[in-house]
């Protein structure tokens, strides 16, 4: 593979991404609460920058799930942990799903771990009325993007799912520890208003910057979508994920995530190397390549349309399901 080059850490690198990216975060964070109690709206601007920091950090907890951070397993799993504290996801738990979105990825039967819903237009048509509801409710911005932080943050990420394995259950209840004693010692230093204010709106901004770029480098109108038999690896990365071309300061600060296909062809490349394999590996740079402007344009696709290969919008359709509500009820009449 032309990648494989590019799939080896740099210890120095990790180092000097640890110290770009936790110290100022924490420097931010403190700095908030410091000028809480004279401006609050100054407390609110620091938070949303220092909700990028969480992002950034959330990419070294992201590479330390797929071993990419540091050569060592032990090193990877000690910082994944400390980075998943901070940003309130549990190492173990999101590791284990994580891997299952990269093994299924746009497999059109293998969906619903690690994943955004995603219904096909037929699946759509045969759904009761109620299940219809539930997913344009959970495909509406407001939803995905509004609930979708305080769902993944204050439910998903503090319990295990029921087959989960001892080193699982352990880790997340080590996480959520850890971090109910971080909560408790801010709270006492300060108040829960301030920390409300100030943690609130870091991890809500950061939670909802994370789910877009997930959605987004997944969701465009010609992406890949198969199912098993006929699924291929290289393709779903390929054409099932995205080149997000950012400005280089929000390249910087979602750690080069934007060559998400990189990223999903060889998942041990680490973040700081992705942008180098793009540009000297040419068949990378194939891959749909889209930028804030026409990211904004996938907020419309809502369904895929198996046959035809592509996203559609609701609006799209609509007469299909009001013609496939009619012979349902043609028949029943029958």
């Amino acid at each position: 593979m032309a990648v494989t080059p590019f799939a080896t850490s740099d210890t120095k690198k990790s180092i000097i991404q640890i110290i770009n990216t936790i110290i100022p975060l924490l420097a931010i964070l403190t700095a908030a609460y410091w000028i809480i109690p004279y401006t609050m709206l100054g407390a609110i601007g620091l938070s949303i920058i220092a909700a990028g920091f969480v992002v950034r950090t959330f990419i070294i907890f992201h590479d330390c799930t797929h071993g990419s951070f540091f050569k060592n397993k032990k090193a990877n799993d000690f910082m994944g942990f400390i980075t998943g504290v901070l940003t309130l996801f549990s190492y173990e738990k999101w590791k284990k799903e994580h891997m299952i979105h990269h093994a299924s990825s746009s497999n059109l039967d293998k969906r619903g771990i690690g994943d955004i819903w995603v219904m096909t237009v037929d699946e759509y048509l045969e759904a009761s009325k109620w299940k219809r509801f539930c997913y344009r409710a959970y495909r509406n911005p407001l939803v995905m993007f509004g609930l979708g932080p305080l769902y993944l943050v204050l439910i998903d990420s503090r319990f295990n799912h029921k087959n989960a394995k001892k080193k699982e259950r352990l880790n997340t209840y080590l996480s959520n520890i850890c971090i109910a004693a971080i909560i408790t010692g801010i709270i006492l230093l300060t108040n829960v208003q301030s920390f409300l204010i100030i943690h609130g709106t870091t991890m809500f901004v950061a939670g909802s910057l994370g789910i877009w770029l997930f959605f987004i480098q997944h969701t465009f109108e010609d992406s890949y979508f198969e199912n098993q038999n006929d699924w291929d690896y290289v393709k779903a990365a390929i054409e099932g994920s995205s080149y997000y071309k950012l400005p280089l300061v929000l390249q910087w600060i979602t750690g080069n995530i934007g060559f998400h296909h990189v990223h999903h062809l060889a998942p041990r490349v680490p973040n700081y190397k992705l942008q180098e394999a793009h540009t000297k590996t040419p068949p990378l740079q194939h891959a749909t390549t889209i930028t804030i402007k026409t990211s904004m344009e996938s907020l419309r696709y809502k369904l895929y349309d198996s046959p035809n290969k592509h996203f559609v919008t609701f609006k799209e359709v609509k007469k299909r399901v009001v013609s496939h509500d009619y012979k349902l009820r043609s028949l029943k009449i029958s």
